[in-house]
């Protein structure tokens, strides 16, 4: 028996998504939820090959899904999704999912700096900061929601060599 108000209330017709991080793993299936449900999503990755064949698996199916190369470590293009994101949507985002994540995987006294670096401004600083420059857009959406992805490891040990990964999951 179908319920047509509980479809109803869970329509995304008509509002806009960025999911950072959206052609594998929870991005991919969170782009493709949120575009099954009737939103305009834009997602990014650090490979236009990767955004390429995503993008052509979710035209098929009629998902409306637009992507671009963006590697979320960089203040540079962050600054510049959010721009393409403001162009793309009429100046309005309705939700940002904070997804891009990543890990270097070796022995813990092995880690340089430049490894803390990197993991620290792909997990944490880009999810700060593209909350910060997605303000005004979600502000003007009048319905503004952010999402911040973190991990089982921010909370409990799960392997030993995640020490960095799991900070910048648990902030």
């Amino acid at each position: 028996m179908s319920h047509p108000e509980i479809t109803n209330r869970w329509s995304l017709q008509g509002t806009t998504a960025l999911v950072t991080g959206g052609t594998k793993g929870i991005g991919y299936a969170v782009v493709e939820e949120l575009a099954a449900l009737g939103a305009c999503v834009h997602t990014c990755a650090r490979s236009q090959g990767q955004i390429d064949a995503c993008l052509r698996q979710w035209k098929e199916r009629g998902l409306k899904v637009s992507g671009s190369v963006c590697d979320v470590s960089s203040q540079a293009d962050r600054e510049k999704l959010i721009k393409e994101v403001s162009s793309l949507f009429g100046g309005k985002l309705n939700i940002l999912i904070n997804n891009a994540g990543t890990n270097v995987y070796k022995p813990t006294l092995e880690y340089t700096a430049e490894d803390f670096s990197f993991m620290m401004n792909t997990n944490l600083q880009s999810a700060f900061h593209l909350s910060q420059l997605a303000h005004p857009l979600l502000k003007a959406s009048g319905a503004g929601r952010i999402v911040f992805m973190s991990s089982i490891c921010s909370v409990t040990s799960v392997n030993i060599g995640y020490p960095i990964y799991s900070a910048s999951k648990g902030t």
